[in-house]
C-alpha cells in the first residue's frame, strides 16, 4: 500500500487539526462507554465471577484492576492518539503515520492485523449472538419454566445438533448489526 502526495497532504492536515468532516461522538460518554465496552468484551462478563472465586475473590479483583490501568488504559490511550494523529481509519492512519515517520514498512501491516482481529472476534461472537436470539425467543415461549439444568442442557443440544436453526439465527443476528 502506497501513500500519495494527496494522502500525506490529508495526513499534515490531521496533524494539524484540519477541519474535514468525519463522524463525531454524541457525547464523551458514549465514547468512553463505546470503547469500554468493546475493550471488556462478553467473556469478561461471563467468566469474571468463576475467574475471581477460583483466583483468589477480592485480591484477584485488585490485580486485575491494577492490570488494567497499567496495560489496558495505556493500550486504549494509544489507539486514541493513533486515530487522532492519522484521521483516517485505523489501517490508513498506520500507513499515513508509518510513511511519515519513516518506520519500517512492517509498521503499516499492524492496521490490517486490527481490522482481522475484528473479522476474527466477529466470526465467534455472530454465533453467540444467534444463540442468544434463539434464546429470547425459547425463553419467551415458557420452554425453560421450571425446567431442571439436563433438560435446559437438552435444549441447548438440540439447537446445536440444526445446522439449519443455527445458520437462520446467526444471519438474523449480522443482519441486525450490519
Amino acid at each position: 500500500m502506497s501513500v500519495t502526495s494527496s494522502d500525506s497532504a490529508a495526513y499534515s492536515g490531521a496533524l494539524e487539526g484540519s477541519n474535514a468532516q468525519r463522524g463525531l461522538w454524541s457525547s464523551r460518554l458514549a465514547f468512553i462507554l463505546a470503547a469500554t465496552g468493546s475493550a471488556v468484551g462478553l467473556g469478561n462478563i461471563w467468566k469474571f465471577p468463576y475467574v475471581t472465586g477460583e483466583n483468589g475473590g477480592g485480591a484477584f479483583v485488585l490485580v486485575y484492576l491494577l492490570c488494567i490501568a497499567v496495560v489496558g488504559i495505556p493500550i486504549m490511550m494509544a489507539e486514541v492518539m493513533i486515530g487522532r494523529r492519522g484521521g483516517r481509519s485505523p489501517v490508513k492512519s498506520l500507513s499515513l503515520i508509518a510513511e511519515h515517520d519513516r518506520l519500517k514498512p512492517a509498521w503499516k501491516l499492524v492496521g490490517a492485523i486490527g481490522i482481522l482481529a475484528g473479522f476474527l472476534i466477529l466470526s465467534f461472537y455472530s454465533v453467540i449472538g444467534g444463540w442468544a436470539i434463539s434464546y429470547v425467543g425459547t425463553t419467551a415461549s415458557g420452554q425453560l419454566a421450571g425446567q431442571s439444568a439436563d433438560a435446559v442442557g437438552a435444549i441447548f443440544s438440540g439447537l446445536l445438533s440444526d445446522p439449519t436453526k443455527l445458520l437462520a439465527w446467526h444471519t438474523l443476528f449480522m443482519a441486525m448489526v450490519m
